[in-house]
């Protein structure tokens, strides 16, 4: 397939392209810097130059496509409003070029919110009324599917290497900030967690799939105790270590004091029925373990 790649120079975004490629897939990757340009060529890539919001050179890579992987999301936490948004316009873009296709396109949404705290998400949960969050990734697409398009999502936990670990690098700098690590109450909620390239193989395995409508989690270790993740970091950065109260969490938190206390446990057990996916990379303790640690 001619796989065409939003985010394709990000985190997730180079191993899945590299993934695509070692399978025998042609990647068009778009890429909004010379650097980006210059890494996705010498990988095999073929470029796109574009940005979320150059609606035009999404469209563009899309209809020059068998497929679509939709990656690409700005992580500006301080207008997040706006990046969702983005996130969505682009997404209704790539659709208006797909559709009537009946190609796959595939976009990435994630697990918070998905059930309540203490339950278990699974493949088969759909968004409830009332969703927290303002980023409608899953819900953009899926709705494209009357349009003629086979519409699917993966849904991502902690995504890590030693490098990065999703939603705990930015907590790394409030730790930092803050000169101590906390968790929330007894630290009992789970983050689950997968490697980066265990999900790279995942979007190759999704989107050679090409389901319409399935909802697949990327999910290696359904939880893990954040009260664990953070007494780990605090090994790491010689922080000292301690518990806080809900009430105390948005003064120490700031913009991720939802996170800091959410409960996302998730199963993957369908995804990996259904397209033979076994993750086999290191756990996020493990990861954390070998975190590079700067100079403070």
């Amino acid at each position: 397939m001619r796989v065409f790649v939003t985010g394709a120079t990000g985190f997730i975004g180079m191993p899945t392209v590299r993934e695509l490629i070692a399978a025998g897939h042609e990647v068009i990757g778009l890429a909004r810097s010379d650097e980006g340009a210059q890494s996705l060529a010498a990988i095999g890539a073929e470029v796109q130059r574009g940005t979320l919001e150059d609606l035009d050179s999404l469209q563009k890579g899309a209809a020059a496509s068998d497929a679509v992987i939709h990656l690409a999301f700005i992580h500006d936490w301080s207008n997040f409003m706006a990046s969702c948004e983005t996130d969505r316009r682009a997404i209704e873009a790539l659709g208006a070029a797909l559709a009537g296709s009946h190609k796959p396109l595939l976009a990435t949404g994630g697990l918070a919110g998905l059930v309540p705290p203490g339950q278990r998400a699974t493949e088969k949960d759909v968004i409830p009324p009332g969703f927290p969050f303002p980023r409608v990734s899953e819900q953009a697409a899926l709705a494209l599917i009357p349009q003629g398009i086979r519409a699917s999502v993966v849904r991502l936990p902690q995504v890590h290497d030693t490098a990065k670990q999703g939603l705990i690098t930015p907590l790394i700098e409030t730790f930092r900030q803050n000169g101590t690590c906390a968790y929330v109450g007894d630290g009992g909620n789970l983050w689950p967690a997968a490697h980066v390239l265990d999900v790279a193989r995942l979007y190759r395995l999704a989107i050679e799939k090409g389901a319409t409508g399935a909802a697949w989690h990327a999910v290696a270790e359904e939880g893990v105790a954040m009260r664990n993740i953070v007494e780990t970091l605090g090994r790491r950065l010689d922080l000292p270590v301690r518990s806080i109260g809900l009430e105390e969490a948005p003064a120490f938190f700031g913009q991720f004091a939802m996170f800091a206390g959410f409960d996302m446990r998730a199963s993957s057990a369908l995804t990996r029925q259904a397209l033979g996916w076994e993750p086999d990379g290191p756990g996020l303790i493990a990861d954390l373990e070998q975190l590079a640690v700067r100079d403070r």
